[in-house]
Formats: structure tokens, C-alpha cells, sequence
């Protein structure tokens, strides 16, 4: 799953895109990269997808007795060039067409790049990614969210 857990579409609806609304993640449906943590819970929120996309991912963990809440939030042109967003981080953000596409670079050279799309009802977001380590060694991953 991509922390970035991570990122309208042009045809978007008079009320914005439709990407825009809190989306919960399905474990049931995803395939999460292997020997990576599995999140209690992780919701998405996109409050924008249109020139610029801003994106609020919280997940929830537990650590035997000990449970973690954790929140990122990226905005950024979604102009498809490279924005830092922390010292060692930076994003590339864009909409084609019916496509969300972000990926995220670290100073060590991962990244983790991902295309979601919409269902036809608009109730379900897949992200497909992957994810690729400082060795240069990828793993794919599926997150699918379904619409709160």
C-alpha cells in the first residue's frame, strides 16, 4: 500500500472532482506489498483534484497493547513536475483525463508512483502502484478505497 497511501478527472461534475471526498481503504480487495505493515484502518481524503491536489491519508495501527495514529497531507501542483513537500521528500502530481497519478521520490532514490481511477458509480477509487526501494527493487501494490 502506498503511504501516499497516497492521489480529478477532466470530465469532473459541477461540484468539483470526482475524486474529491473521504474514501476508506478495503483490505478485503487491495493487495498490499508483501512484509509491509497492515494498517488497523487507513482513510483518504481528497479536498482537491483540479489544478492542485491536496490529499490527507490517516492510518491507524496497532503495536500489540499500543495503538498509532498517523496523518500525512500532501498538497501540490498537479502540473506533473516535482514539488518538494519535506526536506527529503518531493511529489508530481497529475490528472489525465480520468487518471489521478501521483509519485513520490525520497533523497535515497525510492519512490512510489501510483494511477487511481474511479468505478463506473463513482463509490470506488483503485490505486495501483509501486513501490521502489533504494536498491532499485520494485513491488507492486493495489489499494482499493471504497466512497464514505
Amino acid at each position: 500500500m502506498g503511504i501516499c497511501a497516497a492521489l480529478g478527472a477532466s470530465s469532473a461534475r459541477a461540484d468539483g472532482s470526482p475524486f474529491v471526498g473521504r474514501w476508506r481503504l478495503n483490505r478485503a480487495q487491495s493487495k498490499l506489498p508483501p512484509g509491509g505493515p497492515v494498517p488497523n484502518d487507513l482513510t483518504s481524503e481528497i479536498s482537491r483534484a483540479d489544478s492542485r491536489v491536496k490529499w490527507s491519508v490517516t492510518i491507524l495501527t496497532t503495536d500489540l497493547a499500543t495503538e498509532a495514529r498517523h496523518v500525512e497531507t500532501v498538497e501540490a501542483a498537479a502540473d506533473g513536475e516535482s514539488h518538494p513537500i519535506s526536506s527529503d521528500t518531493a511529489v508530481a502530481c497529475r490528472l489525465a483525463g480520468d487518471r489521478l497519478q501521483t509519485t513520490f521520490k525520497g533523497r535515497a532514490g525510492q519512490s512510489d508512483t501510483q494511477t487511481c481511477t474511479l468505478s463506473a458509480d463513482g463509490k470506488q477509487m483503485t490505486c495501483s502502484g509501486a513501490l521502489t526501494g533504494r536498491d532499485g527493487e520494485t513491488v507492486n501494490y493495489v489499494d482499493v478505497y471504497d466512497r464514505m
